[in-house]
């Protein structure tokens, strides 16, 4: 149980009722075609298939191959200007094997003109934060969106790729993610209690938050006489008279002897003995019909045909001659453009305060996959609190499904016994049984 008025948001499901918490999106997306714009992907409040739990709903995205979009507004607004901790976290489960698709959750900006039932993949949001994958690609967003104060614009911030195993999107078991966002402007991802990736908002995300003080000036162009060669011909250098541009690479080995068993006389290819003309060929529109020709077999051993020196490198090549090089005493170095002052600069020491706000948190998902579950959100400014409740919920649910796996995995293996045994019983001579 979390204590009530601890948590900014919290979500447990304990009715299949949707509409007043949740708000499902009348909107469409933008860009794509008005057959597939909609987000009309359906939801809906249930148990997972294989629960271990009596009665534990969830949320459940049960559509395949449609857009969808659902969001709840918070208990209370996040302020990250109050200096305190932001802990997300939530349980999925992919009921069935991901192919393409997201389970990520979006922390909608708190805005005056922020309507649920009109959320869309441009909604603002503070931060975006959960599991994706397509194909081969395996992804654990955390996203942040960062507003620059000398130009008002809103630009998005990447956490570094995590490191964590594809299987959370196979085994079909519920696994927990936790974003830890400090007022230190550290921040840790979890799955399943596990750290898998972390970093400072001030130097892991791309781009930075900070831009650059000065920034290239793509006006400027290299002059025609800058000199970038570091080395250059020596134009008072003299081929040397004993150089013999004229001696080839190779030359035949005149020291090597022709080897016992090579027979000269016998040809290399022969017809193919085993060839037979085919029953359609017609000599008079054919010609006449002739054998394919094949390696011919005497020759593996020793060689045929007309026999020559092995070809050795030939001591006295020396190539075209070329000039050695010399420093180049108008070198100039490597040429760049000057630098600029960066007109949208700033420097934010302490990011973590300015963050945007969020009032809503929301799913706005595509997925070739149905029937992913979710269940018990958690928005909090205690990573503690997070923790105890994981205890609580997840901790317990995950020792259940485990517990279920391996007895299902120990079943099937004493069934694949059984079944080997009664093969060895059919294959049991007669004799023997007889004996019995």
């Amino acid at each position: 149980k979390v204590p009530e008025g601890q948590t900014h948001f919290l979500e447990t499901f304990e009715s299949d009722e949707i509409g007043k918490v949740w708000i499902k999106s009348k909107a469409k997306k933008d860009g794509v075609e008005e057959s597939i714009a909609k987000y009309d992907g359906e939801w809906a409040v249930e148990s997972s298939s294989d629960s271990v739990l009596e009665g534990d709903l969830g949320l459940v995205l049960k559509s395949k191959a449609k857009h969808h979009a659902i969001s709840s507004k918070l208990e209370k607004k996040f302020d990250f200007a109050e200096g305190k901790p932001l802990v997300v976290q939530y349980e999925v489960k992919f009921q069935n094997a991901l192919d393409c698709g997201g389970a990520y959750v979006k922390l909608l900006e708190d805005e005056s003109n922020l309507n649920l039932e009109q959320f869309f993949d441009k909604t603002s949001f503070s931060i975006m934060f959960g599991p994706d994958k397509c194909g081969t690609e395996n992804k654990f967003h955390f996203i942040v969106r960062f507003k620059n104060p000398v130009t008002g614009k809103v630009e998005e911030h990447h956490a570094k790729k995590s490191d964590f195993p594809g299987t959370v999107f196979s085994d079909s078991k519920t696994h927990l993610f936790t974003l830890i966002l400090n007022p230190d402007n550290t921040f840790k991802m979890l799955i399943d209690n596990s750290e898998v990736n972390s970093g400072s908002l001030l130097n892991d995300l791309t781009p930075p938050i900070n831009p650059p003080k000065e920034i290239v000036d793509a006006n400027d162009k290299k002059p025609e006489s800058w000199d970038e060669r570091e080395k250059i011909p020596d134009e008072t250098a003299v081929k040397p008279d004993d150089w013999d541009e004229n001696e080839p690479k190779m030359i035949a080995d005149h020291d090597a002897v022709k080897p016992g068993d090579w027979d000269e006389s016998a040809p290399e290819m022969i017809p193919d003995p085993e060839a037979v003309k085919p029953d359609d060929w017609d000599e008079a529109t054919d010609g006449e019909w002739e054998p394919p020709m094949i390696d011919n077999p005497k020759c593996s051993q020793g060689g045929c045909g007309k026999w020559t020196p092995p070809n050795i490198d030939n001591p006295k090549y020396k190539g075209k001659w070329t000039p050695p090089l010399i420093e180049n005493p108008n070198y100039q170095g490597k040429w760049e453009p000057r630098k600029l002052p960066n007109p949208e600069f700033f420097e934010d020491k302490d990011p973590f305060k300015s963050l945007l706000p969020f009032s809503a948190v929301g799913l706005e998902l595509w997925s070739m996959t149905e029937n992913i579950y979710f269940d018990n959100f958690v928005i909090a400014q205690d990573p503690k609190l997070a923790e105890l409740f994981a205890e609580d919920n997840w901790v317990a649910k995950s020792k259940l499904e485990n517990e279920k796996a391996d007895q299902k995995e120990e079943n099937v293996s004493k069934d694949e016994k059984e079944d080997d045994q009664d093969e060895e019983d059919k294959e049991e001579p007669e004799e023997v049984k007889d004996e019995l």
